[in-house]
C-alpha cells in the first residue's frame, strides 16, 4: 500500500467543512489563524491529522482520534469558534444566527465519514490531495500550498508528479458535502 497507516481504534474520520458564503476566501486569507486554532485544540484534545487541504471556502481533512475517543464534535466546535473569534467581523448574518449569537462564517453542519479500511483511507487521502485541481485552483496538486500533499512528498510517500497527468480519482462530490 502506498500509505503506511493503520486505522486506529479511536477511529479515523474524513470531514468536509464549508464556509457559509461559498464565494468567500476566508480560509486561505486567514490560514495562519486556522492553523493556530487547530494547533491549540490539538494540544487540549489530541488527534492526528492524516491528510488535509484548505481551500478558499471549504476544507477536507482526515483525523485519527485517540483510542476510545470519538468526540470530534467538541474539537470542530472549538476550531470553528476559535477561527470565527480570530478574524474580524463583517460578514452578513441572518436573523436566526443573530438570535443564536453566531457569526455566520461556517455552515452549521459538516460532512463526516468514518474510514473503514486502508483502501477507504487511500481513496479519501487521494481525494483530499487532488481537490485543488478539481476546483481549478491549480493545474497540479503539488502547486497548492495549503495541502498535506507536501508532507507526503517530503516523506517519500508520493512524488511531486503525483496526479500531474491523467488522474483516475473518484470525485463524487455529492458524498462529501460540496456543491
Amino acid at each position: 500500500m502506498r500509505y503506511r497507516r493503520v486505522i486506529a481504534r479511536g477511529g479515523t474520520y474524513f470531514f468536509t467543512l464549508n464556509l457559509d458564503d461559498r464565494r468567500s476566501a476566508l480560509l486561505v486569507e486567514h490560514v495562519s489563524v486556522l492553523r493556530l486554532v487547530i494547533q491549540k485544540v490539538r494540544s487540549v484534545h489530541p488527534f492526528k491529522i492524516q491528510a488535509i487541504v484548505i481551500l478558499p471556502d471549504h476544507l477536507h481533512t482526515i483525523w485519527t482520534l485517540p483510542p476510545g475517543d470519538a468526540d470530534y464534535y467538541t474539537r470542530w466546535s472549538l476550531i470553528k469558534a476559535g477561527f470565527s473569534r480570530g478574524i474580524s467581523s463583517g460578514e452578513q448574518v441572518s436573523s436566526s444566527r443573530l438570535y443564536k449569537r453566531e457569526r455566520g462564517i461556517w455552515q452549521r453542519r459538516y460532512w463526516e465519514h468514518q474510514v473503514r479500511d486502508e483502501r477507504d483511507l487511500q481513496q479519501h487521502v487521494d481525494y483530499i490531495h487532488y481537490n485543488p485541481v478539481k476546483h481549478g485552483h491549480v493545474s497540479r496538486a503539488v502547486q497548492w500550498p495549503y495541502s498535506s500533499l507536501h508532507r507526503y512528498v517530503t516523506r517519500g510517500w508520493l512524488t511531486a508528479q503525483w496526479a500531474a497527468g491523467e488522474v483516475a480519482i473518484e470525485s463524487d462530490s455529492s458524498n462529501r458535502g460540496e456543491r
